[in-house]
């Protein structure tokens, strides 16, 4: 399985598990392991958001592209993801950048206002 990712503005976050060829995107599965060699789903026929693009099984292997969504100033390694070539089962480690840690006011000392 090769899944290419689109990199695109969003504060959504996707949870991708595969078994052999099923994914599981967002608690919904789908399973393209019936899609024979040489054939293709166009896009937009599979009923995911998160699909963009044809499915496609080239040479045995499957091929199809996931939004890969992220927040307001990207790393390199999230604005220009590598594809995911054979991920294994289990849940896909999708490129994602650390939320930025906000801190607790209540953690905060108090500002020294006696001089």
């Amino acid at each position: 399985m090769i899944i290419d990712l689109s990199p695109q503005r969003r504060d959504d976050v996707l949870e991708v598990t595969k078994a052999g060829d099923a994914l599981t995107i967002d608690g919904v599965a789908f399973d393209f392991s019936a899609l024979p060699d040489g054939a293709t789903i166009p896009a937009g026929e599979v009923p995911c958001e998160w699909l963009v693009g044809p499915v496609e099984r080239i040479a045995g292997e499957l091929h199809l592209t996931l939004i890969l969504p992220h927040g307001p100033n990207p790393s390199q390694a999230v604005a220009f993801p590598a594809p995911l070539i054979d991920p294994p089962d289990g849940v896909i480690a999708l490129p994602a950048d650390l939320a930025p840690s906000i801190p607790d006011p209540a953690e905060e000392e108090p500002a020294n206002v006696d001089g």
